[in-house]
């Protein structure tokens, strides 16, 4: 029978393999609180399940969170709700619920550039992975990179798979390049792959009475909003550059001057 000096270290070991890596890494310190307290079995297997199912769900979220790709991002306790000119924070409280993810709907941001869409997709997206869902977030200048670039039918139809298969997919800067009949025919695909199933939250600079500009024609333009518009919310942001105004406010504090919109807008004007 071993003694109690080599019996921690060997449990430790046949916990591990049985999958209870925080019982394992813990054990001492648990037996000891155990003894301490005087715990029931029950209680000790209680305590156990507890401390590895909050491990467990601590390294889910840490996995789809590096799957997502989210890199670093303001979180929305930063943003200055007050400076969009029109912004409908009741639409954006929605969709914080996530409940568009459970009917396979889209979320569409639309607005100039430097008005936060992106910080706003980051939050979203990293609001779905914290309630259990997978995520994934990309531009479309590298979504396309990576679909075009695949040289085999076998593995572009992989690639699909893997931008199909998470809960919610964000793509970022749509519109903000022309696209050849190629990289319309690509998005076209994710869209409609994705259609009804899973959500898209898509940001783009252009209005979509504008998005013929960029698509190779009008028709494919129509199809491609046909698809995300079907069942979506689409959030209008308004205003000046929220990155513009943060230069200006740090460019201001040197001189110990507030900035303002009218300035912004002056500013803007003349560039």
């Amino acid at each position: 029978m071993p003694s109690d000096n080599t019996t921690p270290t060997t449990l430790a070991t046949d916990l591990r393999r049985l999958g209870l890596n925080r019982t394992a890494e813990d054990l001492n310190d648990i037996i000891a609180t155990a003894t301490r307290k005087r715990w029931s079995t029950t209680a000790l297997l209680e305590h156990i399940a507890a401390a590895e199912l909050e491990d467990r769900q601590r390294r889910s979220v840490e996995r789809r969170l590096a799957c997502a790709r989210l890199g670093r991002f303001k979180p929305l306790a930063d943003w200055d709700w007050d400076w969009p000119t029109a912004f409908d924070r009741p639409a954006l409280e929605r969709i914080l619920t996530l409940d568009f993810l459970e009917r396979g709907e889209n979320v569409i941001l639309v607005g100039a550039h430097g008005l936060g869409k992106t910080m706003l997709a980051k939050n979203i997206a990293h609001q779905a992975i914290l309630a259990g869902h997978s995520a994934l977030f990309t531009t479309a200048a590298d979504l396309l990179l990576d679909l075009s670039g695949q040289e085999t039918s076998r593995a572009l139809e992989r690639r699909f798979k893997h931008y199909t298969r998470p809960s919610l997919v964000a793509v970022d800067e749509v519109g903000y390049l022309a696209y050849d009949t190629r990289a319309a025919d690509l998005i076209f695909q994710l869209v409609s792959r994705r259609y009804e199933h899973r959500s898209l939250l898509i940001t783009t600079n252009l209005p979509f009475k504008q998005w013929d500009t960029v698509f190779p024609n009008v028709s494919c333009a129509v199809a491609l909003i046909d698809r995300l518009t079907h069942h979506a919310e689409i959030l209008l942001i308004e205003g000046q550059s929220y990155r513009r105004r943060e230069a200006e406010l740090t460019q201001q504090r040197r001189g110990g001057k507030r900035p303002s919109r009218k300035r912004a807008s002056v500013n803007s004007d003349q560039q």
